[in-house]
């Protein structure tokens, strides 16, 4: 081999050598890289987790009975959204009296109303309750001498619940209170079924009488 041969081989295997050498410097280099975006990926996905929170007091409202007396209603409880419990803040800053009162709760909060049917006085607060997907309640509270006590509210008579499918709503009208529900499974030619059943409710002596309302 002369020496012309002998420098071309020299050439050509530091070239091959230099060559490798840029090739296993980008392969680290992208796996580097490769190593990086997966990090950043993840630590994207935990901020975005971060800045959703599952909501601890779904239903909150506040309701003014008079000047400086407030009664502040929340709801809390994990798992079943139907089960958990509820609390009336209690704040009169005329007399500088704070208290709350923690109470059990069978369905989802809807609203909440403050009335004094009786007339005697005393705040009424009406919670109501989602009990099942169309079915509602109403929890009913009588605030008196610094505490609540506890009103029953009747529940639909045997023959009501005839013709009950669900799909009721309570409102307020004149002071007075009333439930509305679509007539179902009717064998009474004078309650046709899709018409709609209005009960009344009135308040005496902490308790409730119940009547129909005659539509014309």
């Amino acid at each position: 081999m002369n020496l012309k041969s002998l420098n071309l081989s020299k050439y050509i295997l530091s070239t091959s050598l230099c060559v490798s050498g840029m090739l296993l410097l980008f392969s680290c280099g992208n796996q580097k890289t490769q190593q990086i975006s997966a990090v950043e990926t993840v630590n994207s996905d935990a901020v975005v987790e971060a800045k959703k929170p599952k909501e601890q007091f779904p239903f909150y409202k506040d309701i003014v009975i008079k000047p400086g007396l407030h009664f502040e209603v929340l709801s809390w409880g994990k798992g079943v959204d139907s089960v958990g419990g509820y609390l009336i803040l209690m704040s009169d800053s005329v007399k500088n009296k704070f208290n709350s009162y923690a109470f059990e709760r069978k369905g989802v909060i809807t609203d909440v109303w403050n009335m004094d049917m009786d007339n005697d006085g005393n705040a009424e607060i009406y919670i109501e309750l989602l009990s099942k997907q169309n079915v509602r309640d109403l929890n009913v509270l009588e605030y008196s001498g610094g505490d609540f006590r506890k009103i029953n509210f009747p529940p639909l008579s045997s023959n009501a619940k005839k013709t009950y499918g669900g799909n009721d709503k309570f409102f307020v009208k004149n002071g007075s209170l009333f439930r509305s529900y679509p007539i179902v499974n009717s064998t009474d030619t004078a309650a046709k079924n899709g018409t709609e059943k209005i009960l009344m409710y009135q308040l005496n002596g902490n308790s409730f009488s119940v009547a129909d309302v005659k539509q014309e």
